[in-house]
């Protein structure tokens, strides 16, 4: 490996934010670092929502080739853009702590009207790429209209400012890590028992190749967090999906128990699964939701 770590990123200005994240605490612990830009197939298509793209991977395939090429050392990515199976001679050697988990609904105030369940006007125009959070909006509010939403997080903030739609989504730790302006928006936080996010959402996986030892990277895992997304993204495996699945999990640990939420939904959204669950053990926990899935195939 070489005396400088060389870390890859999207340029995004998230992905800056991880990557810097990733560098200064491996700083503080003694390690030298570089970011290194590399765009992907995500990056260059705009104008298509992810369910209509091709393949899988759109923001981290190009990453992980450069990875095994040895044109960097470790890639940071954020931790629900992964595949759920592992691109052979790759590990992910660790997990950050999570941020926040759940999703923002940002309204625009000509759109605001606190008649409604949270302030969402009738026959609002509602901005998202995601199928997953396109299911839950249309469940929440079905008088609503999608429009599909991509760029970086300033972009689409933007473009609600711009009356280009009435509200978005956005997940809250993006928007946390930002530290973006909100002010211009009405702000819903919307609770991950209500609205499911996505399997690892507001966690960073940090991959490299086989071969390095993990433990240099010790200081930036969280054991936690890792045993968690291990649950959502094992019941996402199992379904073969990706970004264009309508699945969202969320598995959190209290005190004495692992607790899960689970959304599954058809392409057409006319069957929707909807389910909670409690267990002593992740593992338990994992069973039981897996159960679930395979009755409601």
């Amino acid at each position: 490996m070489n005396s400088v770590l060389r870390i890859g990123s999207r340029g995004s200005d998230l992905a800056l934010w991880q990557a810097n994240f990733v560098k200064d605490t491996l700083a503080s612990n003694g390690i030298s670092s570089e970011i290194i830009i590399i765009k992907t197939q995500g990056d260059q298509i705009q104008h298509l929502s992810f369910d209509k793209m091709e393949g899988k991977g759109f923001f981290t395939k190009e990453i992980e080739e450069a990875l095994l090429d040895n044109r960097i050392d470790l890639a940071v990515h954020s931790h629900k853009d992964l595949e759920t199976t592992q691109p052979e001679g790759l590990k992910i050697a660790a997990v950050s702590k999570r941020a926040a988990v759940e999703d923002t609904l940002l309204i625009h105030p000509s759109a605001f009207d606190d008649r409604y369940f949270l302030g969402l006007r009738p026959e609002a125009i509602v901005g998202t790429s995601s199928v997953r959070r396109k299911v839950q909006v249309k469940d929440l509010f079905p008088s609503t209209s999608l429009k599909d939403l991509r760029g970086n997080v300033p972009t689409r903030f933007q473009k609600l400012l711009n009356g280009d739609y009435d509200a978005i989504l956005l997940a809250k730790a993006g928007l946390d890590r930002l530290e973006l302006d909100l002010s211009g928006a009405i702000v819903k936080h919307l609770s991950p028992d209500i609205f499911i996010p996505a399997p690892a959402q507001g966690a960073l996986a940090l991959q490299v190749r086989d071969e390095m030892d993990a433990g240099i990277l010790s200081c930036l895992h969280h054991e936690e967090t890792a045993e968690c997304i291990g649950v959502e993204r094992a019941l996402l495996r199992s379904l073969d999906g990706g970004c264009q699945l309508p699945f969202g999990a969320w598995c959190s640990k209290s005190q004495d128990d692992w607790h899960l939420h689970m959304l599954l939904a058809s392409q057409d959204s006319k069957k929707i699964l909807k389910r909670q669950f409690t267990a002593a053990t992740s593992s338990e926990l994992q069973q039981q939701a897996l159960e679930a899935l395979r009755e409601w195939e």
